[in-house]
């Protein structure tokens, strides 16, 4: 099991919030996490600690097709994002950068901002240790999941090669 802090947002957080497009001309990936969520949290980039979680509502991700959002995310530290509901696109790029997501219908409705997680990713299952209650979550199947814990797409295609 995994432990980590909420960070809570809300419905239709677009790619644009999660990293603004000013930042776009950089491939850095440290570079993105200074700005990460800066638009709509000034504190999160840099408070945000390694193992802290986004909890957001309905079509997280939502917007232009950037892999720079999930890309910011991952690189601040944040170890996993359980919404609602992904954009597709979002989505995609999160498991092919190796970003953890889970969806879930109530959780971000039951719980607070820094209120701390504790989840498996394999079963799919979340507690929060603060209000003590558990969620069974939408999980991946095997071989996304191997993919993710690979670190992403470019990390699992190498793996399979080098065997």
């Amino acid at each position: 099991m995994n432990t980590g802090k909420v960070w809570k947002y809300g419905d239709n957080i677009d790619t644009d919030v999660i990293i603004p497009a000013r930042y776009l001309n950089t491939a850095s990936h440290e570079e993105l996490a200074k700005h990460c969520m800066e638009d709509i949290d000034t504190t999160f980039a840099n408070e945000v600690q390694k193992t802290d979680l986004i909890v957001a509502g309905e079509n997280f991700g939502c917007g232009s097709s950037r892999e720079h959002a999930p890309i910011a995310i991952k690189a601040s530290g944040v170890s996993l994002v359980i919404a609602k509901s992904f954009a597709r696109i979002f989505y995609r790029n999160a498991i092919n950068i190796g970003l953890p997501i889970l969806e879930h219908p109530t959780l971000s409705d039951e719980c607070s901002k820094n209120d701390i997680l504790e989840y498996d990713l394999t079963e799919g299952i979340v507690k929060n240790i603060t209000t003590n209650k558990e969620y069974k979550c939408t999980k991946f199947p095997n071989e996304i999941q191997n993919l993710v814990n690979a670190g992403g797409l470019i990390n699992y295609t190498r793996e399979k090669l080098n065997k």
